[in-house]
């Protein structure tokens, strides 16, 4: 399987490389002339192509909704973290909550289309060496999605389990999106076999992975204490987690 991933992959890579590129000046264009609405289009159009393109790999997404999930409130959806590929499903089939991102700050530069949406799409930028810097930037997200009723995913293992193994919650952003965006339900996500994505690394790329994401029951912040919530949230997301 791997032999023939080699040649799959670059072809990937090539259509994966081309919307990133096309897509940069339309969401240029979408941000300086047309507002957020039509950006937040073309960044789900893009996820949109993304996800389809990844279909040149064998990859298959499976996506189940435990419960229905409150409209016109903030949302702060909890899942553990396998690889990038985690990333444009939850934009593309959740758009209408318009996802935003708590991103390491080296994503801000550099990658086409990626860092342009991180930077003028309403997401933050978070310096992990700088603990005071990251709470001020997710505290600002979370006073954004409380105001304009949108959403934030934080991955709160803070970086990407490389075997599917779940590591263990660092607390302190999820808490600090809880305490600024009171109004807010939590939507815990467990997401599996992504990481077969980049179980080579990044080049060659996994063929005929089985992405799933189960979307579990909201949990209303003000219903908890913090605590309860923070530990009740990783409860579910380790639940579902196959590894």
């Amino acid at each position: 399987m791997k032999f023939f991933s080699y040649p799959i992959s670059i072809i990937y890579y090539g259509v994966f490389g081309f919307w990133l590129c096309l897509f940069h000046p339309i969401q240029w264009l979408c941000v300086n002339y047309f507002g957020h609405n039509a950006h937040a289009k073309s960044v789900a159009i893009l996820n949109f192509l993304l996800v389809r393109t990844t279909h040149l790999l064998g990859t298959t997404y499976k996506i189940t909704l435990k419960a229905t999930i409150p409209e016109n409130t903030p949302i702060i959806w909890v899942a553990n973290h396998q690889s990038m590929y985690d990333i444009p499903p939850i934009i593309w089939f959740m758009r209408k909550y318009y996802p935003k991102f708590i991103s390491k700050k080296e994503l801000g530069k550099g990658l086409p289309s990626v860092s342009f949406n991180l930077r003028h799409g309403g997401s933050v930028l978070i310096d992990r060496k700088d603990f005071k810097q990251a709470i001020s930037q997710i505290e600002k997200i979370g006073k954004y999605i409380e105001l304009h009723k949108r959403s934030v995913v934080i991955f709160p293992e803070g970086t990407r389990s490389k075997t599917g193994a779940p590591k263990k919650f660092a607390v302190s952003g999820l808490k600090t999106l809880i305490k600024y965006a009171p109004s807010a339900y939590i939507v815990p996500v467990s997401i599996n076999n992504s990481w077969k994505m980049v179980k080579y690394g990044s080049f060659p790329m996994g063929l005929g992975s089985q992405i799933t994401f189960d979307f579990h029951e909201p949990l209303k912040v003000s219903d908890y204490a913090v605590d309860e919530l923070v530990a009740l949230t990783e409860e579910k997301v380790v639940s579902l987690l196959k590894y």
